[in-house]
């Protein structure tokens, strides 16, 4: 079965704005949201894809080193990050772009990391966003050591009240559920009742590895087996992403977690710039679910319902032009970090051997730079 159809077909998937952009009612996930929330977040989304889009275009102008595309997977990242409170963290993996932005991290903050002049180019304690995670799963186990923490550090709410209290979310895809990291942090999660939600973001492809090469039963059906509830939701609905997400995190707040959603998208574009996916997948599955656009369904809910005009729409897609203006520049006028910066953030104290490394370094420099670019050497050229 193609995802367009599984994601249809599916009754257990939490659904609350169609792709036609009506409201649907569910029976345990009620939503009351001014039209003012709305609004704000239709426009977290547009900006995110706008200098989402922008940062690919910058890698592929060799601006960047690389960059990790978010494009369709907005409303999953938009809603559960909006979801969150400012004492919640989050543990993403190397997309999460839309939840940096909804935790406060200015996208130009991203750039330094996928040009390679920082390791993280942003605060995490200040915005409770901890920095990306290459390594595939291996967020897990951080992010559920951190909410081991919270817990025994006797930060849920006070008498299971959640508003005192404080959880972690970590993100991760479909093709990290095949990781052992994945399958440890759960295991120490349920049984030290972390107040953590594991986030995954179901976008079909891990890789060129289809989902359905992954696991035989959904995957959120997976945290069943660990003792834990798991839950799938359209994940290209931005207010189903929102409501189930609170849900989560009120649950762990309360000191009823560990929680797994399974948001349950598409990932638009390639897995990273490095990455064909024409290679391995069928342009029509990509057109049908182009139907399903997060961001469009938004629009047309608030066109008919008349809770936004055409002044509001230009109005948002100026702001997004502005940001990818201020996105681009800043990436133009980062300068090349000195040869130190490798090594200022391995350990907290520096040791013989990285300071071995450093000296080595800098002879090598020192002396790459002492030879002229085009100067023959023994009948071979430099």
């Amino acid at each position: 079965m193609s995802g367009l159809r599984a994601v249809a077909a599916d009754v257990e998937s939490v659904q609350l704005l169609s792709p036609e952009g009506e409201r649907v009612e569910h029976p345990r996930f009620a939503l009351d949201i001014s039209a003012e929330e709305l609004r704000g977040l239709y426009r977290d989304m547009v900006l995110v894809r706008r200098f989402d889009r922008e940062g690919n275009a910058l890698q592929r102008q060799g601006q960047l080193s690389l960059w990790a595309p978010l494009l369709g997977q907005e409303a999953a990242q938009v809603g559960s990050g909006r979801a969150m409170r400012p004492r919640d963290v989050a543990f993403p993996s190397y997309r999460e772009h839309g939840v940096a932005w909804c935790r406060g991290v200015d996208p130009t903050e991203l750039l330094s990391l996928f040009r390679g002049t920082e390791h993280c180019g942003w605060d995490p304690r200040a915005t409770g966003f901890w920095p990306y995670t290459i390594v595939i799963g291996n967020q897990v186990l951080n992010a559920t050591g951190y909410a081991m923490g919270q817990r025994l550090d006797g930060a849920l709410g006070h008498d299971h009240d959640a508003d005192s209290g404080e959880a972690t979310v970590v993100y991760f895809g479909d093709g990290a559920t095949s990781q052992g990291d994945v399958h440890e942090g759960m295991v120490f999660a349920a049984s030290f009742d972390a107040p953590i939600v594991f986030f995954c973001q179901n976008n079909q492809w891990a890789i060129s590895h289809p989902v359905e090469r992954q696991s035989r039963v959904p995957l959120y059906r997976r945290a069943s087996g660990y003792g834990f509830p798991g839950i799938r939701v359209d994940g290209n609905d931005v207010l189903a992403v929102l409501a189930v997400t609170r849900w989560a995190l009120q649950e762990c707040r309360s000191g009823n977690g560990p929680v797994m959603i399974e948001a349950f998208t598409y990932r638009m574009d390639a897995h990273t710039t490095s990455d064909d996916p024409s290679r391995y997948r069928l342009a029509d599955e990509q057109e049908a679910w182009k139907l399903l656009d997060p961001i469009e369904r938004v629009r047309v809910h608030l066109s008919r319902t008349g809770q936004a005009d055409r002044e509001f729409f230009d109005q948002v897609d100026r702001d997004a032009d502005e940001l990818a203006a201020r996105f681009r520049a800043h990436c133009l006028t980062l300068a090349d970090p000195p040869l130190e910066r490798i090594y200022s953030h391995v350990f907290v104290e520096p040791t013989e051997q990285l300071e071995r490394q450093l000296a080595d370094d800098r002879r090598f420099v020192a002396l790459d730079e002492a030879v002229p670019m085009n100067v023959s050497t023994q009948g071979g050229h430099r």
